[in-house]
């Protein structure tokens, strides 16, 4: 009975800790808040302005990061809604609405009257109810440069029969928060922690909201048992069954000895489940542990949801921290979770025809070299299965991770392909979408904060970004991967590195401020000018890309040159092992754009 009571106590008084700390975040964060309103308000008088549905057909939409992307629930389209992007000095805001017809891969900018604030770090869901409608709530506003935000607490739905935006209001709606998640759940929208931050402040949170598309109110959940500690930026998947969501990973910081901010990134797994009908429900809170290859620690993942419920969860980024440096180690790698098996297992790509001829002709010469040496194996079940390793990785939040990776042998790799490929190989390729970009044997560069969605049982992956050195790029590419095949992903819309804008400031710029106050602005563009020309000139340097050449090859013959590079942009003590990843990948930007 101590212990039990001492727990509770304990409890309690994070509770207590955790309401201080919102309360001291708000009040610090007022007066900027403020500030940012006004701003916003000079936004929206632009927006008033919009009288009537203008839906124009337009290029792809320039690059952005944490913007949401869903599926239309009734039409072969997928909604994409607001974003950000960091040029290097000033951010930008959206809350700009397109539609990408994945049929005809083609794109229509919709402009309807009374939007949403400009925002990111939002969440958007799609429910079938009313024709279709698209749910949008929280995310956050920043100041141009950077240094103060303002988060929504506002709740918006798009009725996509009738184009029209509409903001919600309705009483014990979550306080203002971004990074937070929001799934649909029989009829509620569930919203799970976030975080909310100032210059000087900032809390992670760990509450759960329902609304209820029925009554339009809002609850506060108090589920029994003990859940996930705050966060953001988790993965949320609602079970196939409706009897509850998922939730596994996520991020937060806080602050550690002599005030300096750590941050900590989640891997643990936890069910939120539903007992009961209506009002007569209750929650609980229920500890996973999956089996399986679980992925990796890592923040900035994608998530989807694919055919069966399986949750999808692709790239990201570690950050890797020594004494002197903070370097982010960026994935491209794709993870699936079974929701009804508790599993998690790689997304392993089968290849093209190609590739399915190239690994059954490996297969018949291992045939031919094992009849030739006659070597019997030391049993038939020997043969017959995999190697497991299996490896325990102790985490930063002190999560035990347990890895463990099937390495098949080549016998029982070779059976588990064979006639499966040969009744494929007869088969003609099915072409790409209409209009699309010829399939090429490339996949999507490393990246993190990308958007993601499913429709017709294929993933669609767009924008996000990564970072090479102290520049980060902002990404605006379109790629498909079909679920059912597994096969190669396929490019809808490339990359265009011209559209990468990257300023800094350079010592003399800060020091000569005052020069540039007294009418220096005519210097500034020539200076500006010059720089694109010494870009322009550096570009047709790169070794050229010969006819008939794949990414592979060029990447091989190149190597030395992009790493020398990406070495000069990341600075002398970046490690060897890190300037070859990143110059492989700027090597493949440069091929994308050359093909």
């Amino acid at each position: 009975m101590g212990k039990k009571g001492k727990k509770e106590k304990k409890i309690k008084g994070a509770e207590k800790t955790a309401a201080k700390m919102e309360k001291k975040v708000s009040k610090r964060s007022k007066k900027d808040e403020e500030d940012l309103e006004t701003l916003i308000a000079e936004f929206q008088s632009l927006d008033a302005k919009k009288t009537q549905v203008v839906e124009t057909a337009c290029p792809p939409p320039p690059p952005r990061l944490h913007a949401s992307l869903c599926a239309h629930p009734d039409k072969d389209e997928l909604i994409l809604f607001g974003g950000e992007y960091f040029n290097g000095k000033k951010t930008y805001l959206y809350n700009e609405l397109f539609f990408y017809n994945v049929k005809k891969n083609t794109w229509v900018k919709s402009d309807i009257p009374n939007p949403p604030p400009r925002r990111c770090a939002h969440q958007a869901v799609v429910v079938p109810h009313g024709g279709g409608q698209l749910w949008v709530f929280g995310g956050e506003f920043a100041s141009p440069d950077g240094e103060q935000f303002y988060h929504y607490k506002d709740l918006w739905v798009l009725h996509l029969n009738t184009h029209t935006w509409e903001q919600i209001k309705a009483p014990g709606a979550p306080s203002g928060r971004s990074g937070h998640r929001m799934v649909l759940s029989k009829k509620q929208l569930l919203v799970f922690g976030g975080f909310h931050e100032s210059a000087r402040d900032y809390i992670y949170y760990n509450d759960i909201h329902a609304f209820n598309l029925d009554t339009f109110t809002w609850s506060k959940l108090t589920p029994s048992g003990t859940g996930p500690c705050p966060r953001s930026a988790c993965q949320m998947t609602p079970t196939p069954d409706g009897s509850g969501l998922i939730i596994y990973g996520g991020y937060s910081k806080a602050k550690a000895k002599k005030d300096v901010d750590k941050g900590t990134i989640h891997s643990d797994m936890f069910l939120l489940k539903r007992d009961g009908k209506d009002e007569q429900e209750k929650w609980s809170w229920v500890r996973v542990n999956p089996s399986g290859v679980k992925p990796p620690p890592r923040t900035g993942f994608s998530l989807a949801v694919g055919p069966a419920g399986r949750a999808l969860l692709f790239g990201g980024v570690c950050d890797e921290e020594d004494e002197e440096t903070l370097e982010g180690d960026f994935f491209n790698d794709l993870y699936l979770y079974d929701i009804q098996k508790n599993r998690w297992f790689p997304g392993q790509l089968k290849g093209g025809r190609s590739e399915r001829k190239r690994r059954r002709r490996e297969k018949k010469d291992r045939e031919w070299v094992g009849q030739a040496e006659a070597t019997p194996p030391a049993s038939n079940e020997e043969a017959q299965h995999p190697v497991e390793i299996v490896k325990e990785i102790i985490t930063e939040d002190g999560t035990v991770m347990t890895i463990k990776q099937a390495i098949p042998t080549a016998q029982t790799a070779a059976e588990q392909s064979d006639g499966e490929e040969e009744e494929e190989d007869e088969e003609e390729e099915e072409g790409g979408e209409e209009g699309a970009t010829a399939v090429l044997s490339v996949e999507p560069c490393p990246r993190s904060s990308a958007m993601a969605t499913v429709k017709l049982g294929k993933l669609y992956l767009y924008g996000g970004m990564f970072e090479v050195g102290d520049r980060q790029f902002t990404l605006s590419d379109l790629y498909c991967l079909d679920l059912h095949k597994m096969e190669q992903w396929v490019v809808l819309v490339q990359m265009d590195p011209k559209t990468q804008e990257w300023l800094e400031e350079s010592e003399s710029e800060d020091e000569g401020q005052d020069e540039e106050a007294k009418g220096g602005e005519e210097d500034d563009d020539e200076e500006e000018t010059s720089e694109e020309e010494s870009d322009e000139e550096e570009e047709a340097e790169h070794p050229p890309v010969k006819p008939g050449e794949t990414l592979s090859d060029y990447q091989k013959r190149t190597e030395a040159y992009w790493q020398g590079l990406a070495h000069a942009n990341m600075g002398p003590n970046a490690k060897d092992k890190k300037t070859q990843k990143v110059g492989l990948a700027m090597a493949k930007v440069f091929f994308e754009d050359q093909a």
